[in-house]
């Protein structure tokens, strides 16, 4: 019996989250590049967790899957519109930020037309073989069959994970709590036991944080008596909103990434950090229907059930059988004190990790030059360095905050991305990306011809009079 041949893609790419989704679109336009995608999971899925009814994004509709590199790509969120007869709703309707359900809509409009989109395949190992020279990887779908595909280039799409304060993670570790405590990411999962209990406390000041809130909030009846009293709790010193003026947000440009990665690599680290606002902040209307669910609360002299809490540090957690016990610092005044609550959703955000199958035997980590803090070395391309035995290229998506800065994330730089790492794969210019995309000078002027400063002599000065 004749063993069929191992087929051989241009590029692979591993996991299928909007930005992965972006570049198969866009690779749909070159036929000549042989590519496949994989997802573990059945169908294409977007922050589930986080679905509620009257979410938007947080970036205009014009940062979908491709528009901002290729306007008359197929695969856009006006075509969307157009395929399902919602252009004159979506006309009259005059939004710009988009229902967070419908993104998650159009994006499994995308996934599911696109014949290079496989889901329910599972990458267990990605490998280097040097005979070949070519990447090997390994998926298994959920019935357990596998299957090994080989690869020219290899793009990493893996998407970011769940991050608890040190101080929870044993109580999410035992599984004893089953929502009582958990991460914004299972909100929606557990969304009714949470609104039928008597207290819960939200803990984090983004827009997952602010939107929980939120939605518990609305759980509470018009008398204020029933559904669950809502408790904020913030490291920030402030609930903040969002940067959001149209210069500050050329810090989401090409321009901007350019200038980010020429700095040191301490500076960058630094700028991450003091720039939260740029990509943690809460948008204005969110913050505005906040304060107006607790306004409403307050007519006839009433106190709202719900407390906001900034500069606060969740230190220890503690579970007994009637309850949690938060021991909480505040970080201004340095006191502490405890905070007695029926359940806690952590909406403190996500960080990349290191995916499994990089592991293993004859795994590709060893062969990945790690940084000092074991993350990716990136290039301007996306590109990871890797040993020098490895031909092949290896690409990431949204793991390069270190070294691209706060636009890593943000879906108004997907396509731009995707297009970046696209013409690289074809060693040609597929789609044509813009040289200039900020009026902002990011860093000192280009210098200049220097003209030199005339000496001031005796003669000169007499000249000046």
């Amino acid at each position: 019996m004749t063993e069929s041949p191992t087929p051989v893609y241009d590029l692979v790419g591993v996991g299928i989250g909007p930005f992965n989704l972006s570049l198969a679109a866009l690779a749909h336009g070159a036929p000549d590049l042989r590519t496949l995608f994989l997802d573990a999971k059945p169908a294409f899925s977007w922050h589930p967790g986080l679905l509620m009814e009257g979410t938007t994004l947080q970036v205009p509709f014009l940062a979908d899957l491709v528009t901002m590199v290729d306007p008359t790509s197929p695969w856009s969120y006006l075509n969307y519109l157009r395929h399902h007869d919602r252009m004159f709703p979506f006309f009259f309707s005059e939004r710009f930020h988009i229902p967070r359900r419908e993104y998650d809509a159009y994006c499994r409009w995308v996934s599911d037309a696109l014949p290079s989109c496989q889901f329910d395949a599972y990458v267990e190992r990605l490998g280097w073989d040097e005979e070949r020279d070519l990447f090997v990887v390994t998926h298994r779908a959920a019935d357990g069959t596998r299957t090994r595909v080989l690869a020219r280039q290899i793009v990493l799409g893996v998407g970011t994970n769940p991050v608890v304060p040190k101080a929870l993670r044993p109580l999410l570790a035992d599984g004893s709590h089953p929502g009582r405590v958990l991460h914004s990411a299972d909100y929606r999962t557990h969304r009714a036991r949470l609104a039928a209990c008597d207290d819960v406390t939200v803990i984090g000041a983004g827009q997952s944080g602010a939107e929980v809130a939120l939605d518990l909030l609305r759980h509470q009846d018009g008398e204020g008596t029933g559904g669950p009293y809502v408790r904020w709790l913030a490291r920030t010193n402030a609930f903040a909103p969002m940067e959001y003026s149209k210069i500050g947000l050329e810090h989401f440009t090409p321009d901007y990434i350019r200038y980010f990665r020429a700095l040191p690599e301490a500076r960058r680290e630094q700028l991450v950090a003091e720039q939260w606002q740029l990509y943690k902040g809460v948008s204005e209307e969110t913050l505005a229907e906040l304060h107006d669910e607790l306004y409403e609360r307050t007519i006839g002299g009433a106190e709202p059930r719900a407390a906001l809490h900034p500069g606060v540090a969740v230190v220890e957690a503690e579970a007994s059988a009637d309850g949690l016990t938060l021991t909480c610092r505040h970080t201004q005044q340095d006191t502490l004190f405890e905070i007695r609550t029926s359940a806690i959703v952590s909406a403190t955000g996500y960080a990349a990790s290191r995916p499994a199958f990089l592991d293993g035997p004859d795994g590709l980590g060893a062969l990945v030059d790690w940084d000092e803090k074991g993350r990716y070395r990136i290039d301007g391309d996306y590109r990871v360095t890797l040993d020098p035995r490895v031909s092949g290229r290896l690409y990431v998506q949204n793991a390069e905050l270190h070294t691209h800065g706060v636009g890593a994330p943000d879906l108004t730089l997907g396509a731009w991305r995707a297009a970046t790492i696209l013409n690289a794969v074809a060693g040609r210019t597929v789609l044509r990306v813009p040289q200039r995309t900020a009026w902002t000078t990011f860093g000192a002027p280009r210098a200049a011809a220097k003209v030199p400063t005339p000496a001031r002599t005796a003669a000169s000065e007499e000249t000046q009079r």
